[in-house]
């Protein structure tokens, strides 16, 4: 999730961090997904730990996958102390031996002393991994660019000839897969079903083909809202708090369109031989804590991965916009939702991954 014009605000928080002085051996380096989701970080997480512990911060950017975690352990060069990742590389990079363990009974009590282990929502505690916040995948539009009925379920999304124009959507085979099934009319609790055999892949990759000469691809989570607000496209597929955050922080026409949204979890891991664990597991401890977890919903709009976070939301950190109602996991949001199957795209990403690019260069 990067691109340089919305990395501002994380400039300006990173310095906070830093100063001027050049990042040590023994800096903290924590690295995520840049733009408005490392923006929200930095204020709720890396500011306060910072104050708290004096630690160094060095903050840097990725656009996901193993890749790069699985050349520095295999190198026996790890210069990455603390990931955040998505699901299904969470599961992938343990499995592959590439994480360190974590001890989920040393992560801190709720405020009212609940253990962790019966605060974090279901699922989202790990061997190697442990969860901050619920997103999702969405898809949004610029109404100003949309006259008359507006687009209000995925198959409009595919629809060109209700809805003319450029489409965006992640270079990937995730979610596009999901999304085409759900255009295609399978209802998303039969979503997986279908994707697990050859028929399914066939139909979403037909569906896909439907829009595939009008679609601009996109890698970076901070593209698709540039992409909107430049007229590149009519409607993107994007990181729901990336468009909250362009409507909320930038003043945006855009509307997010929640029907056939898949959601999906954010972790931290430390990879194996980080230079920096044990300070790494402190600053994972102290960024899932119910008080930090509920202060980064005041930055973005994804959801706390602990219970007891989720009363402490309240308004959008500079304008009064209540949360509550912005967070994938809203009850009207989910009426029509898929929970990314990690499992699924642990078993079968690089399988679908090659047909995908196969598919593209076709």
């Amino acid at each position: 999730m990067k691109i340089r014009n919305l990395l501002a605000g994380t400039a300006i928080g990173l310095a906070f961090a830093f100063g001027p002085a050049a990042a040590q051996a023994d800096d903290l380096t924590v690295v995520s997904w840049g733009g408005a989701y490392t923006k929200s970080q930095v204020e709720a997480y890396h500011k306060p730990f910072i104050e708290k512990t004096g630690t160094n911060i060095k903050s840097e950017d990725y656009n996901g996958g193993i890749a790069e975690i699985k050349a520095q352990v295999e190198a026996g060069n790890v210069t990455w102390d603390i990931v955040d990742v998505e699901l299904s590389d969470a599961i992938r990079a343990c499995d592959e031996g590439l994480l360190e363990t974590i001890d989920h009974s040393a992560l801190p009590p709720s405020p009212d002393g609940t253990a962790a282990t019966e605060d974090f929502i279901e699922g989202t505690l790990y061997d190697c991994a442990v969860a901050s916040i619920v997103w999702s995948t969405i898809y949004a539009y610029d109404t100003t660019k949309i006259t008359g009925d507006a687009p209000s379920t995925m198959a409009d999304f595919f629809d060109l000839e209700k809805f003319p124009g450029k489409r965006g959507l992640r270079k990937g085979a995730k979610v596009n897969l999901e999304f085409a099934l759900i255009a295609d009319g399978v209802p998303a609790k039969e979503v997986y079903d279908v994707l697990d055999t050859e028929e399914g892949v066939n139909r979403a990759f037909a569906k896909l083909d439907t829009i595939k000469d009008e679609v601009i691809w996109w890698e970076a989570g901070a593209q698709p809202p540039q992409m909107l607000a430049d007229g590149e496209v009519v409607m993107t597929t994007a990181y729901n708090g990336r468009i909250f955050n362009a409507v909320a922080g930038e003043d945006k026409p855009f509307e997010i369109v929640w029907d056939g949204q898949v959601w999906d979890l954010d972790l931290w891991v430390i990879p194996k031989g980080a230079p920096n664990k044990d300070k790494a597991m402190e600053f994972l401890k102290f960024s899932t804590a119910t008080e930090q977890l509920a202060a980064q919903a005041s930055w973005i709009s994804y959801g706390p991965a602990r219970k007891s976070s989720s009363p402490m939301v309240g308004k959008y950190h500079n304008k009064d916009i209540d949360m509550g109602p912005q967070m994938p996991t809203a009850p009207k949001n989910l009426e029509n939702a898929v929970q990314n199957n990690f499992e699924f795209w642990a078993d079968n990403a690089d399988q679908l991954n090659e047909r995908f690019n196969a598919w593209l260069a076709s």
